[in-house]
């Protein structure tokens, strides 16, 4: 089987997901395409024709991100015809899924160079747009107690006994990260700025990073989900199916939940041969991967599972990982992995995660994936691993190791 190489990776700046974010602006298909056109330039890739195919994770695909974004992409970037493209949604995962799927066909041989990665505008194309029947169907939602995720990351802090100042707490180290990571410039390598049709710029920052986050800044914050869970009965649902839970206790906020935001990222993987013939020099290669399914009311404890599947196809430990990228959907998700699998916090997503820098659902598995690549030459480490919980209950992990 052949080796699927990653070859460099780029993101945006990530923009506040509201009508007055610095994104806001932007069409998605806008964001994608700079993205694969800096790819193209940073790479010598000439007019793109050796990339097979651009599969493209996006979680609403429907207005502006509808009709196969992938592929508008690619016209809209200047690559060649021949090179085409595809859209896929697997909830929060979809960026690393494309990865995992882009990886899947050059280790198969079939093609020699894919571009993978996400695409999420949350300010100009709502989170749930694309409806869906695990979220409208009143049959499905109540024989699965399918409830909103903030009451899922509830439900997981009183399982599991996590209060709100570790919560609160864990928030305020990941801006503290974030905050130094953009001081030293840690971000530059990989991050493209956004700029209008005058080659002005619109944003070269990530905007949600706030460095004066405090212990006592958060604790003036009110819990997000408790009037929706106690109020509209969602609490009540999900005890169904956990009735030794006396009562959710809501300690999850805005300042503690993963930020809306807009956002995109990709990753160019290849074979060797490819890369060879273009001159590139590969930075990490895809070690391996797996997905999980996961119970669907708790829905966010799918990471650890699905690492602990990997790590025992590769008969491997979790000491053999230098460096972890867990997704911050809420902060009890990396909490309960690290106490769950015993992984040190230093390794943990150490230049910050979507609590400080933001979650564009479709494109953070690709944007956390080009941060571990990173963080893997900035550390000067090996073998890192990225996974992320996903809705309705599943769980994925992605491992490289660098070249």
């Amino acid at each position: 089987m052949a080796e699927a190489y990653i070859f460099d990776a780029v993101r945006t700046p990530r923009g506040r997901g509201k009508a007055d974010g610095k994104l806001h602006g932007v069409q998605p298909v806008t964001l994608l395409a700079n993205l694969l056109t800096a790819l193209r330039e940073r790479n010598n890739l000439g007019d793109g024709a050796i990339v097979d195919d651009v599969v493209i994770g996006c979680v609403s695909p429907v207005g502006e991100q509808g009709a196969d974004i992938a592929r508008t992409a690619v016209l809209a970037s200047g690559f060649a015809q021949t090179t085409a493209g595809v859209q896929l949604n697997r909830f929060c995962s979809s960026g690393l899924e494309a990865i995992n799927i882009a990886s899947a066909h050059v280790m198969s041989g079939q093609f020699d160079m894919v571009i993978a990665g996400g695409v999420e505008s949350m300010s100009r194309v709502p989170m749930g747009s694309d409806g869906g029947a695990m979220f409208t169907s009143p049959e499905l939602i109540a024989d699965h107690k399918i409830v909103p995720q903030g009451i899922s990351a509830d439900l997981i802090a009183t399982k599991y006994g996590y209060t709100r100042e570790q919560a609160d707490a864990f928030a305020v180290e990941s801006h503290r990260r974030a905050s130094e990571a953009e001081k030293n410039g840690w971000f530059n390598k990989s991050r493209i700025e956004v700029k209008d049709c005058l080659g002005l710029t619109i944003l070269n920052y990530d905007e949600g990073v706030r460095p004066g986050t405090t212990l006592e800044t958060l604790s003036q914050l009110k819990p997000s989900f408790e009037m929706m869970g106690q109020m509209g009965g969602l609490d009540a649902l999900a005890l169904q199916k956990y009735p030794e839970i006396a009562a959710i206790n809501h300690i999850h906020h805005a300042g503690n939940s993963s930020q809306i935001v807009d956002g995109a990222g990709v990753v160019l993987i290849g074979s060797k041969e490819a890369g060879e013939r273009l001159g590139l020099k590969p930075r990490a290669r895809i070690h391996s991967y797996t997905i999980v399914g996961s119970e669907p009311t708790i829905m966010l404890t799918g990471p650890a599972p699905s690492t602990r599947k990997l790590l025992k196809k590769n008969g491997m430990n979790i000491s053999d990982i230098d460096l972890f990228e867990v997704n911050e959907a809420f902060a009890v998700v990396p909490m309960l992995y690290m106490d769950e699998l015993g992984v040190d916090p230093a390794k943990v997503n150490p230049v910050g995660g979507s609590i400080a820098l933001g979650h564009p659902l479709g494109a953070t598995g690709a944007i956390i994936l080009g941060t571990l690549v990173d963080e893997l030459e900035r550390q000067d480490k090996n073998v890192g691993l990225a996974t992320l919980c996903i809705g309705g209950g599943m769980g994925i992990s992605t491992i490289i190791e660098r070249v």
